[in-house]
């Protein structure tokens, strides 16, 4: 492409990078000049240059068509331009609107949100609507974090040069290949202080309407599974040189954060290495850190199953007497005496799915060991993370299986996590959290997300359904909220497949009444909860110490000698 001259000044289109020829070139327009409506809402793709750009289909084109009409129509009326209108709340609900009529009525909104600002917020997330996160994640200063994921949710504005979750370039629901999940990060840098505690602080506490949230931890070789070629760990501390958040670093964060607010607004997880020789860390956690549950990968090489210094850790299972059980006995001893201050200490939260192609296992996720192992410690809870979705993050797959006119029990098979939902159904200790499954598929595949939803709520019950967003993977969960709010099942999906409605009990259970049930959180059904869970101070950071700091190893504050020698020590429990 030659040089020409950018639209702004000072500014040139650099040389063109991308993988396509001449004659592939010649078949396209540059977005800039082609793309003469800016919805709010994609409505056709853009390529990066690394592949040719799926044509506008016939439903984009509708829905495009219908977004203008309603445009037009409703900025005459208000007396503004159809650019302004377009740029403001009456915009967004124009297109919600204009989706509901191509793609099914997925989102509830009302024709006068296009008109009063005060309407599309009334109908928007409550302000008195509790909000419990079963999953957040932060990452400790010295290690990368998920670049990926992140782009993911940002798009082609992340910094990468294609969806890595989608590398063949298939279509989303809506025929694209890297649409946006959160218009909010669409331009912003893709660095490691993203995922670090001062930004996490802000994304969270500051930017949305999250009351209390749970930090979780990845035991550290799981990332194997994931493309890393680590050592598989003898040992917990060798496996701990892989973990994004120790134990230590977890908790740390969490005291600090009701510390300086003055109330409870975190929770913390508990890394569950399983098996006889993990029994000790368990103990150690329990007893020098208080986690308030516990949270495992069945994929993760992090079971012990002797006491063998040599002897490699493994993945493990739920149901395995010899491996698991005797991790849960000791939990559930402990729960005994710490229920009054650790409600939900008895939680076992593991994910499950999520994961590149991999046997139909429960050491790799699959859900078979669950109701076994539910039947069996019938005072522990299990929460099964990602309601057990089998495709990475990109729902292709998944669409593809609804599309198939495949079914199990009636509804449409989408893998793993149908059958997850027909074999925990009978067991009332387990629990579904959505976490990264909603985020993957409520913008790029929503009817997926509805038969998700639909699913769970007619097998498992919207008292056993937990919401989670993967924060801050996917930047602030605020926009996961909203659209969850907003959200509905299709009612020819419902009639068709005898889902129940997602009322707004049903929203209020999952969103946070549930988690409160299983956390012992007592009273937020409703009244003033800003009172009760107060702000965190924004000046946060200035608070933090430089132990702290220093704990989290943020840029500029290492480990000093002595510090080493300390942990040293610890480890080997000197």
């Amino acid at each position: 492409m030659a040089v020409e001259k950018w639209n702004e000044e000072g500014r040139i289109w650099e040389a063109d990078h991308g993988l396509l020829n001449e004659e592939q070139i010649a078949q396209c327009a540059r977005a800039d000049e082609a793309e003469t409506f800016r919805s709010p809402v994609p409505t056709q793709m853009v390529s990066n240059g690394e592949y040719m750009p799926v044509p506008q289909t016939k439903k984009q084109k509708q829905m495009e068509e219908r977004i203008k009409e309603l445009a037009g129509s409703a900025s005459k009326k208000l007396g503004i331009s159809r650019r302004r209108f377009l740029a403001g709340s009456g915009g967004m609900a124009a297109s919600f609107l204009a989706m509901n009529e191509v793609f099914g009525r997925f989102f509830n909104v009302d024709p006068i949100e296009m008109f009063e600002p005060e309407a599309y917020a009334q109908s928007g997330t409550p302000r008195d609507l509790f909000i419990f996160d079963d999953q957040l994640h932060l990452v400790r200063g010295t290690m990368d974090g998920p670049v990926g994921l992140r782009g993911l949710a940002q798009g082609p504005t992340s910094g990468g040069t294609s969806n890595e979750y989608n590398p063949k370039g298939l279509p989303d629901e809506h025929g694209k290949v890297w649409a946006p999940w959160n218009p909010a990060l669409v331009g912003l840098p893709n660095t490691r202080t993203n995922y670090q505690i001062v930004q996490f602080i802000k994304d969270v506490y500051l930017d949305s309407q999250i009351n209390i949230g749970l930090l979780s931890n990845v035991t550290g070789s799981v990332l194997n599974v994931l493309g890393g070629s680590e050592p598989i760990p003898t040992n917990v501390r060798d496996a701990r040189r892989g973990e994004m958040l120790t134990a230590d670093q977890t908790v740390a964060a969490r005291n600090f954060i009701n510390e300086i607010s003055g109330s409870t607004r975190m929770l913390a997880h508990g890394l569950l290495y399983v098996g006889k020789g993990n029994l000790d860390y368990i103990q150690d956690q329990t007893e020098r850190n208080a986690p308030d549950s516990w949270k495992g990968y069945n994929i993760s090489e992090s079971a012990k199953v002797d006491n063998n210094p040599n002897s490699p850790l493994r993945q493990w299972r739920h149901d395995d007497e010899n491996v698991a059980y005797p991790t849960f006995e000791l939990i559930q001893k402990y729960y005994a005496k710490l229920k009054d201050k650790k409600p939900g200490f008895n939680n076992i939260c593991v994910h499950k799915g999520l994961v590149p192609p991999q046997p139909a296992d429960p050491e790799h996720g699959h859900p078979a060991d669950l109701p076994k192992a539910a039947k069996d410690w019938p005072n522990l809870n299990f929460i099964t993370y990602h309601a057990c979705i089998r495709p990475l993050a990109f729902l292709y797959d998944s669409w593809q299986e609804v599309k198939s006119g495949k079914l199990r029990q009636g509804v449409p098979d989408i893998g793993w996590t149908t059958e997850y939902a027909i074999l925990v159904a009978p067991y009332k200790n387990t629990y579904a959290e959505i976490g990264t499954t909603w985020a993957s598929s409520i913008v790029t595949f929503p009817t997926v997300a509805a038969h998700i939803m639909g699913q769970l709520m007619k097998f498992v019950g919207s008292d056993r359904i937990v919401f989670g967003s993967d924060s801050v993977w996917y930047g602030s969960p605020q926009w996961q909220i909203d659209a969850f709010w907003r959200f509905q099942i299709p009612e020819d999906l419902r009639k068709k497949y005898g889902y129940p409605e997602l009322t707004v009990d049903a929203k209020r259970k999952i969103l946070g009444l549930n988690s409160a049930r299983l956390y012992g959180i007592k009273g937020v059904e409703s009244g003033n909860l800003q009172q009760r869970f107060k702000p965190v101070p924004r000046d946060y950071e200035k608070r933090m110490t430089k132990e702290l700091k220093t704990l989290m190893e943020l840029p500029g504050f290492r480990a000093d000698n002595l510090f080493r020698i300390k942990e040293k020590y610890a480890e080997l429990g000197v």
